[in-house]
């Protein structure tokens, strides 16, 4: 079990180009399944003496030990994928994970800001200082396109066009997508630009050296952009339910507020499927009704 395990995870590496953080994802859920077989004394030797039995069990134990449902799900996914992949390099017939199914899920409703809020947050960072500089055209970045913040440090030279208003994104499993660059956006890192540093190393790697650098001229990283945006979501008062990945909701929320059809705002968060992005027609309609029941006389 545990030798293929280290398989798969080379394979998503050298074949699927998963990120350090998704084959770090898999090796604890793949490993914490191995080790619960080897607790209940069951053969984790050969992968073809499991059955669904057993991964229902597993599921059994997940729910009983108190795991979010999200995160059960999570689990049973890598194990659907493992065993998809053991099914196909032939150390197994069949996939014992196939019949299993996910917990049913209450999903939340995002938290969304309002276009006043949006304001404020953006015009939080001081537009007189370089840092301050930097962080309005992250801001401004991340609201104009909907961006994860591993999408927007990972943003290079090369994948700026400002004369088509577009900027090449790398998503989940480095999928590309090319998100649109509002004038706004433009014109807030036009303006970082132009007072940026980088180190020599950065700097001789020509377009696709980093869009945004720290106060070394260096990329900055996911976690240094996180608290970065939780300042200014201080400074701004904003509900404290608010979190970086807020912008990318309210970035959704707004466009179908305001007409977008679902299909083209499935295509610009980069949603594999249209489900994942039929949460925010619900925060959609729940603002709708917001705005019915202020002002509507006879709503109540």
């Amino acid at each position: 079990m545990r030798s293929a395990i280290a398989r798969f995870l080379r394979y998503l590496v050298a074949e699927r180009n998963a990120s350090e953080l998704t084959v770090k994802a898999y090796r604890e859920d793949l490993i914490g399944f191995a080790e619960w077989l080897e607790s209940r004394a069951v053969t984790a030797n050969s992968l073809a003496a499991l059955n669904p039995h057993h991964l229902r069990e597993f599921q059994a134990a997940l729910q009983e030990a108190g795991y979010a449902k999200s995160t059960i799900s999570r689990k049973l996914a890598s194990l659907r994928s493992f065993f998809r992949y053991a099914m196909r390099d032939g150390l197994i017939a069949s996939n014992p994970a196939k019949p299993l199914r996910n917990p049913r899920r209450n999903r939340k409703l995002p938290h969304v800001l309002t276009g006043q809020e949006i304001e404020r947050l953006l015009t939080a960072p001081p537009a007189d200082q370089a840092a301050g500089r930097r962080d309005r055209a992250i801001l401004e970045t991340m609201y104009s396109s909907g961006l994860r913040v591993s999408e927007l440090v990972g943003i290079r030279d090369g994948d700026l066009d400002f004369a088509q208003g577009i900027v090449r994104v790398r998503g989940k499993g480095r999928k590309e997508r090319l998100s649109p660059l509002g004038s706004y956006a433009i014109e807030a890192i036009e303006r970082y630009a132009a007072m940026r540093r980088r180190s020599p190393k950065t700097e001789s790697l020509g377009r696709a050296a980093p869009v945004f650098v720290n106060r070394f001229g260096n990329a900055l990283t996911t976690r240094s952009v996180g608290r970065m945006l939780d300042k200014y979501i201080a400074k701004a008062e904003l509900d404290a339910r608010t979190s970086p990945h807020t912008l990318r909701h309210s970035f959704a929320t707004h466009l179908l507020d305001r007409g977008a059809d679902i299909r083209s705002v499935q295509e610009l968060l980069g949603h594999q499927s249209l489900t994942t992005t039929q949460i925010y027609t619900h925060v959609s309609a729940a603002n709708l009704r917001r705005v019915y029941e202020a002002a509507h006389p006879r709503s109540a």
